[in-house]
């Protein structure tokens, strides 16, 4: 049996180098700092000098415990510009601004956030916001492009409310999430970017067929493990999209977040967005049957005891659809069975008939109930692959199986090469 927390285990106490680059955003670094620091991170805070006429150095001082500067002729005996980088576990880069990224992508080091990532041995993960124009523009798009292809991870950032009036494609993905993906990082050590390439379709949360406009028939999944998938996918290097299914969780930093209700939206978005995708991991919970009527209004209770009857009819199978009928070649499809077993059957024997029925290439069997896996952090599971192999995964975080599944989906499209 797999153990759940498998995988390269980060130091007791890691140390993180927080950039900070002179954007607006700036302000919301402080939230990402203070939950690395509470979580147990030792934190040296490099601000650029733009980002000190935002937020000052006592403020990053006060929070992190660390003296701040922006300049390598502070503290010269220390060699702060080589050694920090050096020492570093983890470079995180937030607000990563359009001038930040292309002076990475350039070599240049002009000031000591430069400086230390020109020597940072370490992952380097970069968290950009800036204007729309400036994060489209052909310019910072290269940039990305050419830090992606060095090994850093750099995450596309949040569409929403910008400086001004303005919204579209530039906020600061939400600290909690640019936390989370540093924990993702952080997990995997010096493994590396090993999914850079790859397009991966993530489906999450549970669908709800409505009955009528306040009621609707739906299941108990919270679309945890489907984000802990993109979250880990995003980590290693992947550009992921995210269909979620009524999931009250902020968007993965990073992630292409499209938004679903039903079995049939989901299908849709699901069918439009495969063809383009080298992994499709069907995680959500789809619903099999939606009701064959929809009242206009809602269904009142009448003077006599009877009920109404509702009429079920079967939704499509898109897991069976999308695995018997691949979008593209060489596409890699990996389903989930929430099982809870029956009189005749385990949940693995029945995970496992799914697994030739379905087509997939890999199967992700969990045993389900009203106090298992369905909105809990933790989770235990079977791996199940078409070629025979299975893997036992002990109880643990969804974060930890998501890595564990993303460890087999390579090595299953290896051994497919």
């Amino acid at each position: 049996m797999v153990a759940a927390d498998a995988g390269a285990a980060p130091p007791a106490r890691p140390r993180v180098v927080l950039g900070v680059g002179g954007g607006i955003a700036a302000y919301k670094a402080c939230e990402l700092l203070r939950r690395l620091t509470e979580s147990g991170h030792e934190v040296r805070v490099v601000p650029t000098a733009s980002a000190l006429r935002f937020v000052g150095a006592p403020t990053w001082e006060a929070l992190s415990g660390h003296p701040v500067s922006a300049e390598v002729w502070q503290d010269v005996p220390q060699v702060p510009h080589v050694r920090l980088g050096q020492r570093a576990d983890l470079v995180v880069v937030a607000p990563a601004t359009a001038d930040l990224l292309a002076r990475a992508a350039h070599g240049l080091a002009d000031d000591l956030l430069t400086n230390t990532l020109l020597t940072a041995h370490c992952p380097v993960l970069f968290a950009p916001a800036m204007h729309t124009e400036m994060w489209l523009h052909p310019a910072t798009q290269e940039n990305v492009a050419t830090l992606r292809r060095r090994g850093a991870i750099v995450l596309d950032p949040a569409v929403g409310r910008l400086t001004g009036a303005d919204s579209g494609p530039g906020r600061l993905p939400d600290p909690e999430e640019i936390f989370a993906a540093a924990q993702a990082v952080l997990r995997r050590g010096a493994a590396g970017p090993d999914l850079a390439g790859l397009r991966v379709l993530v489906t999450a949360g549970g669908t709800r067929e409505p009955l009528d406009p306040v009621r609707y028939l739906g299941n108990r999944s919270s679309g945890l493990q489907g984000y802990a998938l993109a979250r880990a996918a995003l980590a290693r290097g992947a550009e992921v999209t995210l269909i979620a299914a009524n999931v009250a969780l902020p968007d993965p930093a990073g992630a292409k977040v499209l938004r679903v209700g039903t079995a049939l939206e989901l299908r849709e978005q699901v069918l439009a967005v495969a063809p383009e995708a080298d992994v499709v991991v069907m995680s959500a919970a789809v619903a099999d049957f939606r009701p064959a009527d929809y009242a206009e209004a809602k269904i009142k209770k009448s003077d006599d005891t009877s009920a109404p009857v509702v009429h079920l009819v079967q939704n499509p199978h898109i897991l069976r659809e999308i695995a018997h009928h691949r979008a593209r070649p060489g596409q890699t499809v990996v389903g989930f069975a929430a099982e809870t077993g029956d009189a005749q059957h385990s949940a693995l024997e029945l995970g496992r008939r799914k697994l030739a029925k379905y087509g997939v290439d890999l199967l992700v069997v969990n045993e389900v109930g009203a106090d298992k896996v369905f909105g809990l952090p933790e989770t235990e599971a079977v791996i199940v692959e078409a070629g025979g192999a299975q893997t036992p995964v002990a109880p643990g975080s969804k974060a930890a199986l998501a890595e564990l599944i993303w460890d087999r989906v390579l090595a299953w499209r290896s051994d497919a090469t």
